[in-house]
């Protein structure tokens, strides 16, 4: 009787060693050749190089003494007018908005509790629009919660209940309706609880190709209340005002905004409540550099390839290794962990060397340890690893090195530079679908001209990247090397 001895293929084991060897090769042919390390040390020292030529040209837009140190407070807006009483506790203020004027779709005219009247306090704005109806604003972000169609005249009615604030609409003052409910941080047992009135800056944006010119003026808006009601309200309390750009605040302070006449408040503002979004973004004009240092690593994943086709390496290699297309996830893996290590390099060392040389200039830079600030700066080091491994994919389908090189630059630069002589909306299509889309991930201020967001920008690039080198897969299998 025969005895079956079991067989254990060792080819998954020989496999992964084989790709480890493939690894080790390609990682050889990248840093024995000395033009291809120089390339990487050129990526760093332009980007750092344009950031600090971008810094030392920088100076502040700020206005003087009432600029706010916090960097976070540039991306907002928080003016308009308020006029309010301390809402003693847990309660409510109710309020009929009698009158509006129309200025803008977005002008608000409403009522509102905040943690404290300082600029970028958290709030709760229950608000009448001309073009958007009832909403519930909060966070300084556009839109909020939505209650309708409904217009002046209006009931409005915020209470309070620890932190959390609830808007309710009605239109007579009996049946209501419920807004929404947010959470207030910080928020004391005393808080600012009145009215609001504040509308956008009337904006003209001119885009030609190559740059955009952004100019605007504030305009001002007016709403009439009655039947207006604190409770609890402190004994003696009187009716103050906060108007202004954060200020002024106190009694007697801005009382041109302010009428008052048999119970009947009309009320004057100037300004918006919300996002700021033509500010500035420091860290995204930083690195900048990389629209230029991105040439180098372009260059050099492109010439990774072609010099092998070019003098016939590549022939070899395939006898080496006859699986071709594990040769070039080689090649990808290599080149592009290259270029995010040479890009975390250039990207904090633009960070921290420019940013004392902003300081001095009077911008408020925000800190590396904000959230948005490090998404930005990794995250532009693994753009130009994408852009490595979608070059080398593009120079295998060419395998020419000028046509690739012309034709990534092409894909990468070109729509951001038309895009500036497009419309708004066409311009936010033409980056949203290009490779451009990737730049996105450097955005940490959520702007009037934003056509992507930073994730889903990058994820664009990916895939273009990931189509690229399936088919470069796909054509290396199917012709001679």
């Amino acid at each position: 009787m025969s005895t079956a001895t079991s067989y254990r293929s060792s080819v998954e084991a020989e496999a992964g060693d084989g790709f480890g060897r493939l690894l080790m090769a390609e990682w050889t042919k990248l840093r024995t050749v000395p033009r291809w390390m120089l390339a990487l040390l050129a990526s760093v020292v332009l980007t750092v190089l344009v950031a600090l030529l971008v810094a030392a040209g920088s100076q502040s837009t700020g206005g003087g003494g009432d600029r706010p140190s916090d960097p976070a407070l540039l991306q907002i807006a928080d003016a308009g007018h308020f006029t309010y009483q301390p809402l003693a506790g847990d309660g409510a203020i109710v309020a009929r908005v009698t009158a509006q004027d129309r200025p803008d779709a977005w002008a608000k005219a409403g009522l509102m509790i905040r943690s404290s009247i300082e600029r970028g306090a958290p709030y709760a704005a229950l608000v009448v629009t001309p073009g958007h109806g009832v909403r519930l604003q909060t966070g300084y972000e556009s839109g909020g919660a939505g209650g309708g169609t409904g217009t002046v005249p209006r009931w409005l009615k915020l209470t309070r209940s620890g932190a959390t604030v609830t808007g309710y609409q009605s239109p007579d003052g009996r049946g209501w309706t419920r807004v929404g409910s947010v959470r207030l941080k910080g928020l004391a047992r005393v808080a600012p609880a009145g009215m609001v009135v504040a509308v956008p800056a009337e904006i003209q944006v001119r885009r030609q190709f190559g740059g955009e010119s952004v100019s605007g003026h504030p305009i001002g808006t007016t709403a009439t209340f009655d039947n207006v009601s604190v409770s609890p309200a402190q004994p003696g309390a009187s009716w103050r005002d906060r108007g202004g750009p954060g200020g002024p605040a106190g009694p007697g302070a801005d009382l041109d905004g302010r009428t008052e006449s048999g119970g009947t408040f009309t009320l004057k503002g100037m300004e918006d409540i919300g996002p700021n979004e033509f500010a500035e973004d420091i860290t995204e004009l930083t690195l900048t550099g990389m629209l230029i240092g991105q040439a180098a690593i372009v260059t050099l994943a492109v010439l990774f390839v072609t010099a092998e086709y070019r003098r016939g390496m590549l022939r070899t290699t395939f006898a080496a290794s006859p699986r071709r297309g594990r040769v070039l996830a080689a090649k990808a893996v290599v080149v592009g962990l290259a270029s995010l290590a040479a890009g975390l390099v250039a990207t904090f060392g633009a960070m921290l060397l420019a940013g004392p040389l902003q300081r001095s200039h009077g911008m408020n830079v925000p800190p590396l340890s904000d959230g948005a600030v490090l998404r930005a700066v990794i995250g532009t080091a693994a753009l130009l690893a994408v852009i490595a491994v979608f070059s080398m994919a593009v120079a295998v389908i060419v395998r020419r090195s000028a046509p690739a090189i012309s034709i990534v630059l092409l894909l990468l630069l070109v729509p951001q530079i038309v895009a500036t002589g497009l419309p708004l909306s066409a311009a936010r299509w033409l980056e949203r679908l290009t490779p451009a889309a990737g730049f996105a991930i450097q955005q940490t201020v959520t702007r009037f001209d934003r056509a992507i967001g930073p994730w889903a920008g990058f994820g664009v690039l990916c895939a273009y990247a990931a189509a690229a080198l399936a088919s470069a897969m796909w054509l290396v299998r199917r012709r001679d090397a």
